[in-house]
């Protein structure tokens, strides 16, 4: 006896993923220590603010998509009282993807390729803090999928918002 798939039931296909990065870079960064203005008092408790974005799109060349994080990271103090500093950061990767099933590659470029990035990007961030004057920030691991999935029903919510207001 042996064993062999029903006529009916196709074959599984064995995905080719090829997936590098080509290069990662700062394309814009700014750092404002705000609390330097300010006459010094005593030590300030921080409350860390981090609202990332994502975007992605494809390059000229065959296989090769751009991923974009920003991230605006304001620290003010825990009364609420006073910015203490201001942090906009937007860091980009090149990648060649190949062999990613198109519907699947929009979560692919903006849950994969940030997760690549995001261990350059929390250490300039904790490299830049502390050169501005301040203890170094180490970010939170971000959860990337969370993140696509909370936008997918963002979208999704706005559309039928949309439909129903037409």
């Amino acid at each position: 006896m042996t064993d062999t798939p029903d006529a009916g039931t196709p074959p599984q296909q064995q995905l080719n993923v090829k997936f590098n990065t080509i290069t990662q870079y700062i394309r814009d960064m700014s750092f404002e220590n705000v609390l330097s203005r300010k006459p010094q008092g005593s030590a300030v408790q921080p409350d860390v603010q981090v609202q990332v974005g994502l975007d992605a799109k494809k390059r000229e060349a065959e296989h090769q998509y751009e991923v974009k994080i920003n991230l605006n990271i304001t620290s003010k103090a825990k009364d609420g009282t006073d910015i203490l500093f201001i942090m906009e950061l937007e860091y980009v990767g090149v990648f060649h993807v190949e062999g990613v099933p198109e519907a699947q590659l929009h979560a692919f470029l903006l849950i994969e390729c940030p997760r690549q990035l995001f261990p350059y990007l929390r250490r300039i961030v904790g490299d830049v803090t502390r050169d501005g004057g301040f203890p170094p920030l180490n970010l939170e691991n971000i959860d990337f999928l969370q993140l696509y999935r909370q936008e997918i029903t963002r979208r999704t919510q706005q559309a039928s918002t949309e439909t129903a207001q037409a």
